[in-house]
């Protein structure tokens, strides 16, 4: 299980830009998805913080970055 990092804390007077803020992909019911383990899969539950995707023979339940999973 990979950990995220904790983001940075940005100075007012850093010369340097802040980091951009993750964008997270949103998913529907019904979303064709692609994991990187699990191979092609169907959205069937929207969380809050997770969704609930069918990969055929099992159901998994995939939380919030949602990193490795992308909308086809």
């Amino acid at each position: 299980m990979t950990t995220s990092t904790p983001r940075r804390r940005h100075f007012a007077a850093s010369p340097f830009k802040a980091d951009p803020e993750p964008v997270i992909e949103q998913f529907e019911s019904g979303d064709l998805v692609s994991h990187d383990s699990f191979g092609l899969g169907r959205v069937v539950n929207k969380e809050t913080a997770a969704v609930t995707v069918d990969f055929g023979p099992r159901l998994v339940r995939i939380a919030s970055p949602f990193s490795k999973l992308s909308k086809l």
